[in-house]
């Protein structure tokens, strides 16, 4: 007989998922749209945070209600917590301080690994929503301060930041969203043809990474490549295979 503590009202979730407050669309590829995930998830947003306070106003006072929801993930079941933000990454410490499960915050955990799986002999590609707003801080409270980087940011694409940044708006144009983003991550390379991977920061970007490396031919990292792996390694299965025909023993 195998008896179970129970204490959860939904049972079964792999990933728990702090989310910022906002009604945009968001296709198959983003941490939002489960529909698109290898692994469950269990959400639970922040009213009234949006993406636009993370970016401009990020103060200690606007943590304290995604500790507050990552500690309900927790006592909820699921195994592991990331965000619906990359630059949740500024918080990083104050989150796994906070709960007794791993915690990545953000894509910007992968940069140390990524830059040592590329031979760390170039910097490292980061396409983000904001350059303006992805300062040192956010690289050092994941552990990439010294990690050499290079950036490019959604500055000056109409459809990204009216609908995504600023929120003016629900309705958005997927195909021109991705014209926007490949075009980003096309300049990113044209001025820096040395980086041989790019990560990125913004969890809006993943649905088009597969375009970004038919486009430029390299590895790229985000969200649901780590959330992918965090699940495959807080949740281990059995390998099925076969060995060699062996010889019986006595």
């Amino acid at each position: 007989m195998t008896i179970f503590s129970g204490g959860q009202n939904i049972c079964g979730v792999s990933i728990g998922v702090l989310c910022l407050d906002s009604k945009f669309p968001k296709p198959p590829g983003h941490i939002k749209n489960p529909s698109g995930l290898g692994f469950t998830v269990l959400y639970e947003t922040v009213k009234g945070a949006t993406v636009k306070q993370l970016l401009s106003n990020p103060t200690t006072e606007f943590i304290e209600p995604f500790i507050q929801a990552a500690r309900f993930l927790e006592a909820e079941g699921v195994r592991a917590i990331t965000g619906s933000c990359g630059f949740l990454a500024l918080f990083q410490k104050e989150l796994c301080e906070a709960v007794d499960i791993p915690v990545f915050a953000s894509s910007l955990v992968q940069l140390p690994m990524v830059y040592q799986l590329t031979g760390a002999k170039a910097p490292v590609g980061v396409l983000t929503a904001s350059q303006n707003s992805l300062t040192r801080k956010h690289f050092d409270a994941v552990g990439a301060g010294d990690i050499p980087v290079v950036i490019k940011g959604m500055e000056g694409y109409r459809e990204f930041n009216e609908v995504i940044i600023e929120a003016q708006r629900n309705q958005m144009d997927v195909s021109l969203i991705e014209s926007e983003v490949l075009s980003a991550a096309s300049e990113l390379y044209k001025n820096n043809p040395s980086i041989r991977a790019i990560v990125l920061e913004c969890t809006d970007m993943p649905p088009y990474a597969h375009q970004i490396q038919k486009t430029l031919g390299l590895p790229v990292f985000d969200l649901i490549t780590l959330a992918t792996m965090v699940h495959s390694t807080i949740l281990r299965q059995p390998y099925s295979g076969f060995m060699p025909r062996g010889e019986e023993s006595d």
